[in-house]
């Protein structure tokens, strides 16, 4: 165990501040879980056990019911964010930080999510280590997972004696383990999760479950963060916060009072009762598995700088070119049974030449666009499993017909090009269900980026018709289908549809998802050293929307805005 006293070293006031093209704030996902009645507190003061803030005298100087100075961090629910990071101006808004891909050509995961657990006594101080921790990371997409949304459901009789404080809620049996663990393990394999939002007033969890996906980092947090062996073995690093238990008790005291209207005597007794054997018990003794000892908290900075590094250095990879692994396979190889192309009739080929045209005006390349990506629709609905299904006619008989087998279609388009074709997809299916996903292009890098996605509920029981109006490596659509399926999507019920397609693209999709059905209006055989289609359509998102792109953007690979 690595014990970072630092108490000969004079505390260095460390601001961290994120670059400016990144998010400030802690994540594209951000389970932000709240204390249980008797869990962990967010500490927002000194941890010196002669701080007025700390001290006794200065407890009874603001017995409730005075507001705090401080905003208190009670609430009566676990709660949960999902957003990207992000700057937001008064006239628009810029996702500032991608995710770059988690996956190979082939479309496996290679790289799991890092673990960090953060565990010691409540009101020790783990949330604002945790806080700490992100703000110096200064890494997007990190989760902040708590054991505050993972309390087992109360049946009448536990709830009683929780309405009285005779309920434990710092034992073990007090935790669903099972669940925590199960949705701990998806979130590390980079899988798409739902977390419970409990609730501290009724002891219940909430029907609404909150959708957490994309991290690069989580930090999990809890008092008994380190007393399930299953749990330890997913934890990369495990972290101890250890704060005197005087000062973790004037905290109880000070929150219990000034924030939730109790009266000192209760709080003592069921600190008595419950959480003080309960850390002598359960929580004092995991600190051997520990690998780091954090005393006083969120004061340490040497600790929390050592910390911070260590992450960094295990989230170091070596970097392999995505796209460029794409370009060089499957050079050569026939296409693929799972391309269907729309059949090239005169009045196809005529519209291919209308919007290929670089002198076409804008108002026409828009019609013509709009005519295919209608075609393609209906095309690709044929592909759809449908059912026989009998209907009786005005006439009094019987028509043997067809419906759909599934349960129903979502649509998801690949920003920003990929939303043109939304319109003739609700034209076609009436109430169809949309979701977006942003991916844009490094310029440093060259690679594909995860940006923003929003996705209807329960998606992984739909057929998904994705869509991008052009697919030049595939390096967009390979990370768009690997978002589906971490969200449980099947691969045979998803549609890759595009207006025009680089044989390339084709073979990427198909090598690493062999059951998506890819659709398209046409095939062109090339790409350029700068990724780009041959003889290609430009960039379709600028040429529709009539934005303008340097002429080394001109033509982007997916058709969007670089």
């Amino acid at each position: 165990v690595l014990l970072f006293c630092n108490r000969s070293v004079p505390d260095m006031r460390i601001r961290t501040f994120a670059p400016q093209n990144m998010a400030m704030t802690m994540s594209q996902t951000d389970v932000e879980v709240q204390q249980k009645e008797e869990g962990d507190e967010d500490d927002h003061s000194m941890s010196r056990s002669d701080s007025s803030e700390d001290s006794l005298d200065g407890l009874m100087e603001h017995r409730c019911p005075l507001t705090p100075s401080l905003s208190p961090r009670k609430r009566s629910t676990s709660q949960s964010k999902t957003e990207p990071p992000l700057l937001r101006t008064n006239k628009r808004t810029i996702y500032t930080a991608g995710r770059p891909p988690w996956y190979n050509v082939t479309g496996t995961t290679f790289k799991e999510a890092f673990v960090i657990g953060l565990c010691g006594g409540s009101a020790s101080g783990k949330t604002t280590v945790a806080n700490k921790i992100i703000e110096a990371l200064d890494v997007p997409w990190v989760v902040l997972l708590s054991m505050d949304s993972f309390y087992k459901v109360l049946n009448k009789e536990e709830q009683e004696l929780a309405a009285k404080n005779e309920y434990n809620f710092d034992h073990p049996d007090a935790f669903d383990f099972e669940l925590l663990v199960t949705v701990l393990r998806k979130l590390k394999k980079g899988k798409s999760i739902k977390v419970p939002v409990y609730d501290f007033t009724t002891h219940n969890r909430r029907k609404e479950w909150k959708t957490v996906y994309g991290a690069n980092v989580v930090i999990f947090e809890g008092i008994l963060a380190f007393a399930n062996k299953e749990l330890l073995k997913l934890l990369d690093m495990k972290v101890f916060v250890d704060t005197d238990s005087d000062i973790r008790l004037v905290r109880r005291l000070k929150r219990d009072i000034t924030v939730r209207g109790r009266d000192i005597a209760g709080v003592i007794k069921q600190y008595n009762k419950f959480v003080k054997p309960a850390f002598e018990q359960y929580i004092e003794p995991t600190v051997q598995v520990a690998d780091i000892v954090v005393p006083r908290g969120g004061e340490n900075f040497v600790a929390l700088d050592l910390i911070v590094q260590h992450v960094h250095s295990q989230l170091e990879t070596t970097y392999v070119p995505h796209r460029s692994a794409l370009a060089s396979a499957h050079q050569g190889q026939p296409l693929p049974k799972t391309l269907s192309v729309m059949e090239s009739t005169p009045q196809v080929r005529g519209m291919h030449t209308i919007i290929r045209n670089k002198e076409t005006s804008r108002d026409e390349f828009i019609f013509y666009s709009k005519r295919l990506m209608r075609l393609l629709i209906e095309h690709a609905l044929s592909f759809l499993p449908l059912k026989p299904v009998s209907v009786e006619t005005p006439q009094g008989t019987v028509y043997e017909g067809k419906r759909l087998s599934g349960k129903r279609i979502t649509g998801v388009s690949i920003l920003r090009a990929g939303e043109t074709m939304e319109q003739a997809l609700m034209a076609v299916c009436k109430d169809i269900r949309l979701g977006k996903i942003l991916i844009q292009t490094n310029h440093d890098t060259g690679e594909p980026e995860l940006h923003y996605l929003r996705l209807p509920k329960d998606i992984s029981e739909d057929y998904v018709i994705l869509m991008d109006s052009t697919v030049s490596t595939g390096a967009a659509a390979l990370m768009a289908v690997r978002v589906l399926l971490d969200h449980d999507v099947q691969e045979d019920k998803i549609f890759l549809l595009s207006l025009l397609m680089a044989e390339m693209g084709v073979h990427s999709v198909a090598y690493a998802f062999p059951k998506v059905r890819i659709i398209t209006t046409a095939v062109d055989k090339k790409v350029s050293d700068e990724f780009h289609i041959i003889p290609g359509i430009g960039n379709f998102g600028d040429r529709y929307f009539g934005t303008d792109a340097p002429s080394d953007w001109y033509e982007s690979d997916e058709g969007m805005d670089y």
